[in-house]
């Protein structure tokens, strides 16, 4: 397992670099790699996770395999072989962190399902005990079960943060058409993601999707239930009212909590001890939700 901060390290130049993911433009494709980057309070880290690029992208190809049924995706291969040159000259640095894909004319809508109160939702139900406009029953405690998973909808932008914005909103956006079909099939993806989670011991508590027009039908795009994209929780451990133990990137920004730091860049050195717990909590999941595909992808993890 090698690490990869950054593809500009293989003497490539992608067009596009995000907090984690390098994008090259193909034409009518793009070529996505996930690094080993991290972010935490939107600041990438100078230190990485050495093989979590590798789990994101395992995760988002498993689920897109499962949703195959129920909705299009954009992933046309993620087999180094077949990736056009200069690219498959990079099997070792780009195996299993990285997608061809085709283009989609992207929807600007962050399609956040909810099925657990938790986060900014938490917080947003007690200021006026709604979230996102839905108003919810009294009495709810932190990471309790909804009486039924809600469609949240942001912003998807570029830069900053992603705003919260009503269902009213997407429609002026996207039109009532497209924002109903957003709508249901970013719910149903939910409860099949959540069904399949549940008999592994794992909580899907939200996530978010991505949508865009691919050959004129409505597509699954860029990453999908991931720990980056999502909360999954152990289901031994949680307990409405206690803020549960996450598979994610938690442990960073706990310990980040901790240090004289104002959340501006430069970020602050990360121990190796904190790099390793978060690697280990990428594993884990995705081993336990996938252990076929973790099997298939070892040698790069």
């Amino acid at each position: 397992m090698g690490a990869l901060r950054s593809t500009r390290d293989l003497g490539l130049n992608p067009d596009y670099e995000g907090k984690v993911r390098d994008m090259f433009d193909l034409g009518d494709r793009f070529l996505i790699v996930t690094t080993d980057r991290i972010s935490a309070f939107d600041v990438i880290m100078n230190d990485v996770v050495p093989g979590r690029g590798v789990m994101l992208n395992v995760m988002s190809l498993a689920w897109f395999g499962r949703f195959a049924e129920l909705v299009p995706n954009h992933l046309i291969t993620a087999e180094v072989s077949k990736f056009p040159t200069p690219f498959n000259q990079h099997p070792e640095a780009l195996g299993g962190r990285s997608m061809l894909v085709k283009k989609a004319e992207r929807f600007p809508v962050e399609c956040v399902v909810r099925g657990y109160i938790a986060g900014s939702g938490w917080k947003s139900y007690g200021r006026d005990g709604t979230i996102c406009g839905h108003l919810l029953p009294d009495g709810l405690s932190l990471a309790q079960k909804l009486p039924e998973p809600l469609f949240t909808p942001s912003t998807k932008e570029d830069e900053g943060h992603d705003e919260n914005i009503p269902y009213s909103t997407v429609v002026e956006m996207i039109g009532e058409e497209n924002a109903g079909i957003l709508r249901d099939l970013s719910l149903k993806l939910y409860r099949t993601g959540a069904d399949y989670a549940e008999p592994f011991g794992v909580i899907l508590a939200d996530t978010k999707f991505e949508f865009g027009i691919i050959e004129g039908k409505i597509s699954l795009i860029d990453e999908v239930l991931t720990p980056d994209s999502s909360r999954f929780w152990p289901a031994d451990e949680h307990k409405p009212g206690q803020e549960p133990p996450s598979w994610d990137k938690q442990i960073l920004r706990n310990h980040l909590e901790t240090l004289d730091w104002d959340h501006a860049p430069p970020p602050p050195k990360i121990p190796d001890e904190i790099l390793d717990i978060t690697y280990q909590r990428y594993r884990e999941v995705l081993e336990l939700l996938f252990p076929g595909e973790a099997e298939k992808w070892r040698a790069f993890l």
